[in-house]
């Protein structure tokens, strides 16, 4: 891509917890140019588990008037030229309104969707204020129509993979190390518990599972069979992939998801993807060169069983995959870079 966006000061606010893919995005923007300022939102709400559930359901009041202050106190004090929320939850219309008045352009990057058939429960705030933001950045198909209907600025982007964190193994990485046969790590949203499990009893396949919120789906002696871990994250999350024989990536439809996330993180860290056949997949790689897509589970456990058995091609896929990412711009730099010269008045074609 060529040219450089803007130096600007960017107050960035987000949930900055340990391995949270928004600590990954703050970095990627300090590396692109930015001058970014933190405004961590953890920090600035009551860590009490019952007021941390209650805050979820009914963002309102006491609930986030300290978050709502600091932050109009800390804008006042810093005079960002940008705000950039990454999933605001708990801001509020006169926030916002108010943030604008100084001349701070405000962004909006949410990987989540409000408006899907999935209830997260969490958008009070959010139905509130979307429409205020100055740029919204959309990974969704389905959202695009919305924000066109709604005449409501906007960029699509993708969910994109961060070059620091995702990255091949270290020289000489073989089946040797990998521990892990049939592998997913993630939650079981939509009916992926069924799937896996038939996966594992009915096809005989070697399945390992990391990821939290398994035992809400799996009685006790299916998740000792199985499930390995809870959730990994960052370093743990990478070593995991690359454990991996095979790595399966599915979309959540109830998000209308047309990616997954972690495809592209699965390829950037040059590891063999299993993924289900999707436009966006199918767009973002080339089938059976780059990666491998599925669409029943006749086809995954067949597919799935050919290539624990085929090292080399494994590997070879693996490798185009990794060339792919990198050079169709699927990382963070170049998603993120895309939205600043966006806010230059310059316009960027999506990479898939």
């Amino acid at each position: 891509m060529d040219g450089a966006p803007a130096r600007r000061k960017l107050l960035y606010v987000a949930d900055l917890g340990i391995g949270a893919t928004s600590a990954f995005r703050l970095e990627a923007l300090k590396r692109i140019g930015q001058d970014v300022l933190p405004f961590n939102t953890r920090d600035h709400l009551s860590p009490s588990p019952l007021l941390s559930k209650l805050r979820y359901r009914y963002p309102i009041g006491p609930l986030i008037t300290t978050a709502n202050r600091n932050l109009l106190e800390t804008i006042q004090e810093q005079k960002p030229d940008v705000v950039w929320f990454d999933k605001p939850l708990v801001f509020t219309p006169e926030t916002i309104q108010k943030i604008k008045a100084t001349g701070a352009k405000t962004v909006c990057y949410n990987q989540d969707n409000p408006f899907g058939p999935r209830n997260d429960g969490c958008w009070m705030q959010f139905y509130r204020i979307y429409k205020l933001f100055d740029l919204q950045c959309l990974f969704r198909t389905a959202d695009i129509q919305r924000y066109i209907e709604w005449n409501i600025p906007f960029i699509q982007i993708q969910l994109s993979y961060d070059p620091a964190v995702h990255f091949p193994p270290p020289a000489g990485w073989s089946d040797s190390d990998r521990t892990r046969a049939l592998s997913f790590i993630g939650t079981p949203y939509d009916q992926r518990h069924e799937f896996l499990r038939s996966l594992a009893e009915d096809y005989k396949l070697p399945l390992v599972i990391s990821g939290d919120r398994w035992d809400k789906v799996y009685p006790p002696e299916t998740l000792a069979k199985y499930v390995l871990s809870g959730s990994l994250r960052a370093a743990d999350y990478r070593k995991g992939i690359w454990q991996s024989k095979i790595n399966l990536a599915f979309v959540t439809q109830s998000n209308q998801e047309d990616v997954a996330h972690k495809a592209f993180e699965i390829a950037a860290c040059e590891a063999f993807l299993l993924a289900l056949r999707t436009p966006g997949h199918q767009a973002a790689f080339k089938e059976d060169k780059e990666a491998v897509f599925f669409s029943t589970i006749e086809e995954c456990a067949e597919k799935a069983r050919y290539y624990l058995d085929h090292a080399a091609e494994r590997e070879a896929i693996a490798r185009r995959g990794r060339g792919r990412a990198v050079a169709s711009g699927y990382d963070n730099d170049t998603q993120l870079k895309r939205v600043l010269l966006k806010l230059d008045g310059i316009e960027t074609s999506p990479t898939i």
